[in-house]
């Protein structure tokens, strides 16, 4: 193949993984079942007449299944190819690959093309159930085609990025947080243009025009159109959707360029054993008592501080020596300033967009506060996540776990220690969003009790998402499938609530008719997270869980749409920290069972 070993190497085991054929039966069954669901909320709020009700209906599931399969396509591409790069770099066999007299080429496409034919799999088992849409009226082949090369392009430029970042970084968690990061600020920041607040016309072209040749989303609704206008300002391209694709092309092929031509020197010095901690916690000393950089073969002593004497001592550990590295030690890179920083300008997005919104002279609804907090807040959600589930990865990746498990530190020590270093290390991703809450409420734009309530339920959600990241990071022995199931649980569980939202205000009606045709989906979201959480480590206390949460987010649904705001927050607190609490238990015993010992008699 043209793309080398790597690729024709994935390419021939694939067919023989049973996991692609349950990922390709599950994908098209869960379209499916949203479909039919949207049918069973249709035909019980409302009558069905005649072709025009049918073509209605068909065109919006058509817009619903294809923007819920954008949201996927992005999101997991682009995780799929950094945590293929990260964890060949966590396990040291990348280094062996650059050894190989394999092309730049080879090492870059190769690898990209394995980690995104997952994915390509998926869309092409799905191309089969869009087109019977076409069907129900409302919907043409030609719009079908559109979706699906922008999906398609989507796709590539993501998956590109994310495998250019993690050819860059040298933490699985810095490729993961950056790439998510200029996710969200590249479609964040094209979405507060798509509102006018930056004007109307940039250099004579219409900013309705110009997003949607730079955003997936808004090139996405622009394909979803019956007809494709031609547009004067788009010049030779015709209209913003074939802009689109002709800017992807260019983007996958400018940052592919770059990694082929530059990924040797940026993996030119491998980090060997000093991965754990990089240069804080180990050194060189001299004689006269100054630091120098290790040199390649140097025998490393454990780091010392020096006296005002020249006296050397040693560095004091806290009581949790797993907290304190975490705290104390560059456990995670001596880059991760460039991760904070990123954070920190989609932050300052946000809170920009939500400083116009309170100050402006329009009032603002109940939704608008919502449109502009949720995408940060799933952020700073996905980023804690990540920051758990890679604690224990990479360890695992670097033969530093089974250190861990050797010594006498107590499975309590080791848990609440990768905890307690999860939320330091990201604490501007949970503090700045609570902070911009308080504005909120300081502004007069939340209630007292909304305020108490919102900081209260993201506490419990920040919880939830962590413990989860630890708890996916011990009972998956792969770092790719523990990163893989920890993000995509959080990503499916804020993608299926903005489902049911997309369909119960797309199909109007009362909720208590709604709550029949849900059940479906209900069960197959519990049964997805069940399997997700609870087949590996099975306990009744998580398949409980598994099926609870579904219920319990459709109930807060509802509640949120009827106003009833103290039951959304008992509902959901209760929910997902009932939810916590089954996965915590376990986390604590996986670690006795891996090192023979019980708990009985010290806890």
């Amino acid at each position: 193949m043209f793309v080398g070993p790597v690729f024709t190497r994935e390419l021939v085991i694939m067919p023989r993984r049973t996991r692609i054929y349950v990922a390709r039966a599950g994908y098209v069954a869960v379209l499916t079942i949203l479909m039919l669901t949207a049918w069973f909320v249709v035909t019980g709020t409302q009558i069905v007449s005649d072709v025009g009700d049918m073509a209605r209906f068909g065109s919006t599931v058509f817009q619903i299944l294809a923007s819920l399969q954008l949201a996927l396509a992005v999101f997991f591409s682009a995780l799929l190819s950094a945590s293929a790069v990260a964890e060949e770099k966590d396990r040291q066999t990348f280094t062996l690959l650059l050894l190989t007299n394999l092309r730049n080429s080879e090492l870059v496409l190769g690898g990209l093309l394995a980690s995104l034919m997952g994915m390509l799999v998926l869309l092409a088992a799905a191309l089969p159930l869009f087109m019977l849409t076409a069907l129900l009226g409302g919907v043409g082949f030609d719009q079908i085609g559109r979706v699906f090369a922008v999906t398609l392009m989507s796709v590539l430029v993501c998956g590109t990025l994310g495998s250019t970042l993690a050819l860059w970084r040298e933490k699985t968690f810095q490729a993961l947080a950056i790439t998510m990061l200029l996710l969200v600020l590249w479609l964040g920041a094209w979405e507060i243009v798509a509102t006018g607040l930056l004007g109307h016309a940039w250099l004579g072209v219409s900013t309705r025009h110009l997003v949607a040749v730079f955003s997936p989303w808004q090139a996405l609704l622009a394909a979803t159109r019956p007809y494709l206008r031609p547009e004067p300002d788009m010049g030779v391209f015709g209209t913003s959707v074939h802009a689109f694709l002709a800017i992807g092309a260019v983007l996958v092929v400018a940052l592919n360029g770059l990694a082929i031509g530059m990924i040797r020197r940026w993996n030119a010095t491998p980090d060997g054993p000093r991965s754990a901690t990089d240069a804080e916690m180990w050194h060189r000393p001299s004689i006269a008592g100054r630091e120098e950089s290790p040199a390649e073969g140097t025998i490393m002593v454990p780091q010392m501080q020096w006296d005002s004497d020249g006296r050397d001592r040693a560095r004091p550990v806290w009581d949790n020596p797993v907290l304190w590295r975490e705290v104390r030690t560059w456990a995670y890179g001596r880059r991760m300033l460039v991760m904070r920083l990123a954070y920190l300008v989609v932050f300052g997005l946000v809170a920009a967009y939500v400083y116009r919104l309170t100050q402006g002279n329009l009032s603002v609804t109940r939704l608008q506060l919502p449109m502009a907090l949720v995408p940060l807040l799933l952020l700073s959600l996905v980023l804690v996540n990540a920051q758990a589930v890679t604690s224990l990865t990479s360890e695992r990746d670097a033969r530093a776990l089974e250190l861990l498990l050797v010594t006498d530190l107590t499975p309590v020590e080791i848990v609440f220690g990768k905890l307690g270093g999860v939320f330091y290390n990201t604490k501007e991703m949970v503090l700045l969003p609570l902070l911009l809450v308080g504005y909120l409420w300081i502004g007069g734009a939340l209630s007292l009790e909304n305020l108490l309530y919102l900081a209260g339920g993201l506490a419990v959600l920040y919880l939830f998402v962590a413990v989860l990241g630890i708890h996916a990071g011990m009972i998956y022995g792969n770092s790719r499938t523990a990163i893989a199931v920890s993000l995509g649980t959080v990503f499916f569980l804020f993608l299926g609530v903005a489902t049911c939202i997309r369909m119960m205000v797309a199909f109007s009606g009362s909720f208590q008719s709604q709550l029949a045709p849900f059940l479906a989906f209900m069960l197959g979201g519990g049964l997805g997270m069940y399997v997700a959480l609870g087949v590996r480590n099975p306990s009744t206390a998580i398949g409980v869980a598994a099926f609870l949460c579904p219920i319990a987010t459709f109930y807060a649904i509802t509640s949120f749409f009827l106003n009833y705001t103290l039951a959304v927050f008992l509902v959901g607190a209760a929910a997902y920290g009932f939810t916590t609490a089954a996965m915590l238990i376990p986390a604590i015993y996986e670690f006795d069972v891996a090192t023979g010992r019980t708990t009985i008699g010290e806890q």
